[in-house]
Formats: structure tokens, C-alpha cells, sequence
């Protein structure tokens, strides 16, 4: 259900490099929360960088809504990146097993297998 590689940049050059790969795969980055500044602006400190993207494709994201405006709860797909004491890690929710488990919709799932591969290549390339 989870996909997370080991990366041996730091989590700034990590994101950076997402980024880049995301936008060469006509993908973007709607959103990027820095999970630890958050959490300090709250009162909390969080002991590891945490980035956490929102990425999309707007015409995969219209094929899924156009069949099931549900999965809205669920789009953008989202990529952690992440320090913990063994280094750098890159992560997301399999884009099928989300849709398993909220859609029955059988149209969706050459979208998200795509969607899915995608993700997986670009999170290969930031690594």
C-alpha cells in the first residue's frame, strides 16, 4: 500500500529534485507543506524535516473526477519526503490501493496504474 525508497540527499535537495521530475512528466506541484514548520508555528516541535507535495496531472485528475467526484477526498496524490535518524525517504500511497479502497469504479484503474507508474519513476529520479 505504501512506496517509500531510502535517498542518500538531504531532504531539501530531495524535494528540489522531485520537483524537477514532476514538472519533466507534465506533472505539478500544487502544493508543498513543510510539515516541521507547521508544527513549530502550533507549539510543537517536530524532530525531522518533512516535506509532504501535492502533485497532479489536471487531465488524469478530470478522468477520475468525471467517473467518480468522490475520489475528490483523495486528489492530489501526495509524496513525503522525509529525515529520520537513517536518512532520507521518499514516499507516497499507491495511487491503486487508494482507489481500492474508496471507488469501485473499474474505468478509474488504467488511470491510476498510470498515475501510479508515473509517481514511481519520479520519485526513482529524485532519489
Amino acid at each position: 500500500m505504501r512506496y517509500v525508497v531510502d535517498s542518500k540527499k538531504s531532504v531539501e535537495q530531495a524535494v528540489a529534485d522531485l520537483t524537477a521530475s514532476v514538472q519533466r512528466h507534465g506533472f505539478g506541484v500544487i502544493h508543498q507543506h513543510d510539515l516541521q514548520a507547521t508544527m513549530r508555528n502550533k507549539g510543537v516541535e517536530l524532530p525531522n524535516a518533512c516535506r509532504v507535495l501535492d502533485v497532479c496531472n489536471p487531465h488524469k485528475a478530470k478522468e477520475v473526477l468525471s467517473a467518480d467526484m468522490g475520489m475528490a477526498a483523495v486528489l492530489p496524490c501526495r509524496v513525503a519526503v522525509y529525515g529520520d535518524e537513517k536518512g532520507t525517504h521518499i514516499g507516497m500511497i499507491m495511487p491503486t490501493a487508494l482507489l481500492a479502497m474508496f471507488s469501485n469504479a473499474p474505468e478509474m484503474f488504467g488511470v491510476a496504474e498510470e498515475v501510479q507508474q508515473k509517481l514511481i519513476t519520479m520519485i526513482g529520479e529524485a532519489r
